[in-house]
């Protein structure tokens, strides 16, 4: 008989792509989906635990599940996986009774056989070391928009930031072949994918792992040069171990955007080598420099940590002149959340949290305005836009995204003037801009 599944995933692409693969060998055992949980005979939660925050949206989100559970008379099955479960497993079991499986980072692509046939007194645990990696003939059902996908290149991570719990939650970094992402690649591509995002805890890094030559610069001429995709995009660059072929592959290829995350954290070399990043002002300052020199329209994305322990208001100032001086196209500021079992938490968070919400708002602040400069010097250009669909603002208009905008943590491109369906790339040009979003005519002929 057939099981139905509500399946709700929580955190960034790179466990999107882990619920998409359990979704795809859940669907090869016979299980559908619904909108509902209350429909549903197994309710699976794919949950993150890289900050507190996170931690709490996972565990409220357990516990909504478990309310709908107890109003189904206990007849549904409760998992949980991801990151959560990979970090917690043990706390989870023995405060959370009402969980029937607890599944962790190394065994996710074994949820079929793992599921129990009915409901548990106490949860059953598979927690491994995690090692697993996904390759071509792992089944797999997309949960974006036709049109987009994102291509996990890489599992884990081998740096060592004192602030990060993604290591031991995730394993070393294992990369996968390039022959096994290129294949991936062309069945996206086949499948009417248009937009592939390359995602890994650390892109700049891949191969490197697999001692036999593999780097990133020859994954991407190989995609590139695919039939069938538009654009390709690089998001979660480490800023160390940039080379110049790298630099020199995303300058040349056409349908690699020229779009780089390239996530920072700061600035101030004290602060950087308290985090462990291996690289300095100096280093930092040479590498944008030859970014920006190399690649022509060149779209940067990064982040910050404000409120690391032992930052100083000066270095703090340091950090938003940096910023102000920069003029990065998106930025994302998080603060230091101090987290167990890291290096950084053997030392006193020194910050309070009022002052670094103070900080991260004038940094954004900032940036914001920064942004809003940017989005208005595009005003009368002439861009592509790849149509997403009816906007969620608005059924008058369409929204899509320019290339110098990742999904989901970007802003967007609305079309009020013009039509196209979904999944099509257009020639528009803007004719309005707010601090993060364009607004574009569709032009005659696209």
């Amino acid at each position: 008989m057939s099981q139905k599944l509500f399946f709700q995933t929580l955190g960034c692409p790179k466990n999107r792509v882990d619920s998409e693969i359990m979704l795809g060998s859940l669907a090869q055992q016979g299980y559908s989906m619904v909108r509902s949980p209350d429909d549903a005979d197994v309710l699976v939660v794919n949950t993150c635990s890289f900050i507190e925050a996170s931690k709490v949206e996972s565990i409220d989100a357990i516990m909504a599940l478990i309310e709908v559970k107890e109003h189904s008379g206990g007849r549904q099955r409760l998992v949980v996986a991801g990151c959560l479960a990979q970090r917690y497993a043990d706390a989870l079991q023995e405060e959370i009774p009402e969980i029937d499986l607890i599944i962790g980072t190394g065994e996710y692509h074994r949820i079929t056989e793992l599921i129990p046939e009915k409901p548990q007194e106490t949860p059953l645990v598979a927690i491994g070391r995690p090692y697993y990696v996904h390759d071509i003939d792992t089944p797999r059902i997309l949960t974006t928009q036709g049109h987009m996908a994102y291509l996990k290149i890489a599992e884990g991570c081998s740096q060592r930031c004192t602030f990060c719990i993604i290591p031991k939650i995730r394993g070393k970094q294992r990369s996968r072949a390039i022959d096994d992402v290129v294949a991936e690649a062309s069945q996206l591509v086949s499948s009417g994918v248009r937009e592939l995002n390359l995602i890994a805890q650390d892109l700049t890094h891949y191969g490197s792992d697999r001692k036999d030559g593999t780097e990133l610069a020859d994954l991407l001429r190989q995609l590139a040069h695919l039939d069938g995709v538009d654009w390709i995009r690089l998001l979660y660059c480490y800023p160390h171990n940039v080379s110049d072929a790298l630099v020199e592959v995303i300058a040349t290829e056409k349908a690699i955007v020229p779009y780089v995350d390239i996530p920072l954290q700061h600035i101030d070399d004290g602060m950087l080598s308290a985090m462990q990043r291996r690289t300095t002002e100096t280093i930092t300052r040479d590498l944008l420099d030859r970014l920006r020199a190399t690649i022509p329209d060149l779209v940067l994305r990064t982040t910050f940590i404000v409120g690391f322990p032992g930052e100083t208001d000066a270095q703090f100032e340091r950090l938003m002149e940096f910023v102000a001086e920069q003029r990065f196209n998106h930025v994302g500021v998080f603060t230091y959340s101090h987290e167990e079992n890291t290096k950084a938490a053997r030392v006193i968070d020194d910050i309070p949290s009022e002052l670094k919400e103070e900080r991260r708002n004038r940094l954004m602040h900032m940036q914001q305005a920064i942004s809003a400069e940017h989005m208005q010097a595009m005003v009368g250009r002439e861009i592509d836009v790849l149509v997403e669909g009816v906007s969620e603002e608005s059924e008058l208009l369409l929204q899509g995204r320019w290339a110098g905008q990742a999904p989901d943590v970007d802003g967007v491109t609305y079309i009020n003037q013009g039509s196209a369906p979904a999944g099509s790339i257009v020639r528009a040009q803007v004719v309005q801009a707010g601090d993060y979003d364009l607004v574009a005519k569709v032009l005659n002929g696209s």
